[in-house]
């Protein structure tokens, strides 16, 4: 993609590496730029800064994007203590994505706002998601069992907000659908490995275990998000797709004297003296329970000060730090403006070799020419069964989703009765549901297979439902075994439409309208095209006599693709 006239947007662009990537794509020609960043005076600091020094169009966001917009600024411990902000923020994560939870969040609006043509998403989302530290609100958890309900509820609610994969998957699934709909061609996210590219003998680690559990879900979560975004990558419609995974530390955006702060506040220098010294004898606290002590300088507390690199989100280092961490043999090192060159470089479609994407696209297993050759003995001996059984093989409801079994009993009941697409054509819809509702009442074997499975089956004047213990549709809620859901025509329609054999006229309509736009395309193809570039064509659909037999798996398999946009990309 030529950069030159694009617009483009960077996650994290106040950071280490983002600072970088915005200055590579300014320098590359990018025609405005917006710099999103969690605080809103870096965002504009930095902003300031690239208008001054390229005279760029540079537009700023700023917030939590993994919140809805209008929770944005706010600290995650102070929605935890709103009861309704919690809630919301809870449900958010664990129910099914809408298009309320799609439309409200941060990341939804401030693509709809800028519509950019590129997104590069340098934040470190491994980081942000597993350092919440779930395995601290569960022993939390786990300590309140017992006790005061009240404590113990709101603590379990906490737990569920840290819930790693929740997050990450809802995170996924607005991101891809918000840039969908804003148009966004290319995507490139610079991932993190966790350990800086050493194993599980990483010596840098947040606790006496070696590698912390905190350092181990970072990696975890770094390698599920791959994974998703391996997926996206095959999702038609959507953006290109591509992932930079920086394998060691990443350094540095200054080296200065000052005082040396942890998570933005300074470090002050604390004192002690021999008389307050801690017995060692019997237990030994981690509480400090004496007064503090600092070191005073003009009646003030003195802060820690000492020459220092700025390595960004990893903080400053001092030089006996820095030098140990990026010794040969330990993480060494990688500069933010390296990791940009390569932004712009796969952005421009040349090729890095550094594709987390691409790689495992190139590595993983995929459809064999030996499994496919085999696949014809598999069902010819599923046929053979059938014959010499007399039992037709459907639907289990066990693959799913329950659109995939409602469609091949649909199907099958035409087959049944018409066995032809033109047969079907043949009759007016309000025929052939008046039929199959007589087939079903009149056949209670065929009845039974269709509701024991979990598929109810809607008769023709759409205002009875033939159901058995279990339904499919409408979902399941949790906890709520029972659950009574409104009815009205709308969620009639979703409902058959996700899951119930449908026999009101207007479905069997929209079954001879597939039947004829399949024969129209079919129909369409020149007679004297025997190339490769047809799939599914005359010999897929018609049998040899010329006549267009009713196939349940083909026409499933057309409609996910078709109707359901549910193709394979990649082979």
């Amino acid at each position: 993609m030529d950069v030159k006239g694009r617009k483009a947007l960077v996650f994290g662009g106040a950071g280490l590496v983002g600072r970088a990537v915005c200055k590579e794509l300014i320098e590359s020609g990018i025609s405005s730029l917006v710099v999103c960043s969690r605080f809103k005076e870096e965002a504009e600091e930095f902003a300031s800064e690239l208008r001054s020094r390229y005279n760029a169009d540079v537009d700023v966001e700023w917030g939590d994007i993994f919140l809805r917009y209008n929770m944005r600024e706010l600290p995650r411990d102070e929605i935890m203590r709103d009861a309704r902000l919690r809630r919301i923020f809870l449900s958010d994560i664990v129910e099914p994505l809408n298009r309320d939870i799609l439309t409200e969040s941060a990341v939804f609006q401030i693509l709809m706002k800028h519509k950019p043509d590129i997104i590069i998403d340098s934040i470190n989302t491994a980081s942000i998601i597993a350092y919440q530290n779930v395995f601290g609100e569960m022993r939390k958890v786990l300590s309140k069992i017992g006790g005061d309900p009240g404590e113990l509820a709101f603590s379990a609610e906490k737990l569920v907000g840290t819930l790693y994969i929740p997050q990450l998957i809802r995170h996924v699934q607005i991101m891809l659908q918000s840039m969908m709909e804003a148009n966004t061609r290319f995507y490139l996210k610079i991932g993190t490995c966790g350990t800086g590219g050493m194993g599980l003998n990483i010596p840098y680690t947040h606790s006496e275990d070696r590698p912390s559990q905190m350092l181990l879900a970072k990696s975890a979560i770094a390698g599920a998000h791959s994974l998703l975004l391996f997926l996206m990558a095959r999702t038609p419609g959507g953006p290109i797709i591509k992932e930079l995974k920086p394998a060691a530390a990443i350094a540095w955006k200054k080296v200065a004297y000052g005082t040396i702060k942890r998570q933005g506040s300074p470090i002050l220098l604390e004192d002690v003296s021999l008389e307050d010294a801690v017995s060692l004898s019997g237990y030994i606290s981690k509480a400090f329970r004496g007064e503090i002590k600092y070191l005073m300088k003009e009646g003030v507390p003195m802060a820690l000060e000492a020459p220092y690199i700025d390595t960004g989100e990893n903080g400053f280092f001092s030089l006996g730090e820095f030098e140990a961490i990026t010794d040969e043999g330990q993480m060494e090192f990688i500069t933010p403006e390296e990791i940009a060159k390569c932004v712009t470089w796969e952005i421009q479609g040349l090729n890095t070799g550094h594709d987390i994407v691409a790689a495992l696209d190139n590595s993983v297993l995929g459809p064999t020419y030996r499994a496919g050759y085999m696949r014809h003995g598999a069902i010819r001996e599923l046929k053979r069964l059938v014959e010499a059984t007399g039992v037709d093989s459907v639907a289990f409801e066990i693959l799913g989703p329950p659109r995939l079994s409602k469609l091949l009993y649909e199907a099958y009941l035409l087959k049944k009765e018409y066995g032809t697409f033109d047969a079907v054509l043949a009759m007016r819809p309000e025929e052939i549901s008046r039929h199959l509702e007589t087939v079903i009442l009149s056949d209670p074997l065929l009845r039974s297979r269709i509701i024991s499975i979990g598929i109810p089956i809607l008769l023709s004047s759409g205002l009875k439902l033939l159901r058995g213990s279990r339904m499919a549709v409408p979902p399941d809620v949790p906890g709520q075994p029972d659950a009574k859901f409104e009815v009205d025509d709308a969620r009639i329609d979703k409902w058959a439409n996700d899951g119930w054999v449908d026999l009101r006229p207007k479905n069997i309509l929209k079954w001879q309208t597939r039947f004829r736009y399949i024969k129209a395309y079919v129909d369409g193809i020149p007679k004297d095209d025997t190339s490769s570039s047809l799939v599914k064509g005359v010999h897929y659909w018609k049998d040899d006599e010329g006549k267009w037999p009713i196939s349940i798996s083909k026409l499933a398999s057309w409609i996910f693709i078709n109707e359901d946009r549910g193709e394979r990309m990649k082979w």
